[in-house]
């Protein structure tokens, strides 16, 4: 039997999975959750939208005949994870997640690590500094119990009203250099640098920019999951698939 995959994306490394897939004629859906405004054009058939939770995401797999399921999601999609794990384990659907490894401190980094946003809300206390705020869109609201700092978000989409009352946005889309984050930090002062911990090439250009520029940076660990399958780059993925349980390569 031959894979039909559906892939959990939004990140480069599901691009370059779907990309991937599509050149060796495996077939696949990918899925986006919906949280972006202009999705990025895939190779292979696109979905929009969340499933419904754990059964609505098992009802998906059965119906469409999926075989495979590569959760290719942002590591600080924890939910999304966690349902895909278990409709998984419900419908006997083979699992791996495709993830980035998590960054870990270098030499002249200086870090404060806390385990998941309220931590870092509450870290934040203390007299106003100027807060490069790389957490995304969704968590914004939660930052605004430390109205005193000046915040600047660097968000994918626009925002019509942004939840906190000292606040820039920079509306950009990754990968990030190291020369155009120092310029972008230089510009705007910035003091602290709030990121979660990704991993991945694409936006760790302010993690290298905080180091060169001596500024302490708020690192908030990954959510933690059930034990799955995890592989680090898409040829992996591709060998999994080869020994999956399919007649590809086997």
């Amino acid at each position: 039997m031959r894979p039909n995959l559906l892939i959990l994306g939004g990140t480069t490394e599901a691009n370059a999975l779907a990309r991937a897939v599509a050149e060796r004629g495996i077939a696949a859906t990918y899925s986006y959750a919906g949280r972006v405004e202009n999705p990025r054009p895939q190779p292979v058939p696109t979905r929009v939208g969340g499933f419904g939770g754990v059964a609505g995401l098992a009802r998906y797999l059965r119906e469409a005949g999926v075989t495979h399921v590569i959760d290719a999601t942002h590591p600080f999609a924890a939910q999304m994870s966690r349902n895909a794990i278990a409709a998984c384990a419900e419908t006997g659907v083979k699992l791996a997640a495709l993830t980035r490894p998590p960054w870990a401190p270098q030499h002249g980094d200086n870090w404060r690590v806390v385990p998941d946003i309220p931590a870092a809300v509450a870290a934040l206390a203390g007299p106003a500094r100027r807060v490069f705020l790389a957490v995304g869109r969704m968590h914004l609201q939660d930052f605004a119990a430390q109205p005193q700092h000046h915040y600047l978000c660097r968000l994918v989409d626009a925002l019509g009203e942004i939840p906190l009352p000292n606040a820039e946005v920079v509306v950009s889309r990754g990968p990030f250099t190291l020369d155009g984050d120092l310029a972008l930090m230089r510009a705007h002062g910035t003091e602290l640098v709030v990121s979660k911990n990704a991993g991945g090439t694409g936006a760790r250009a302010k993690i290298d920019a905080a180091r060169a520029l001596g500024l302490p940076v708020l690192m908030i660990d990954r959510p933690a999951l059930p034990g799955r399958t995890e592989l680090h780059a898409v040829a992996r993925v591709l060998d999994w698939l080869d020994h999956a349980g399919t007649d590809l390569g086997v």
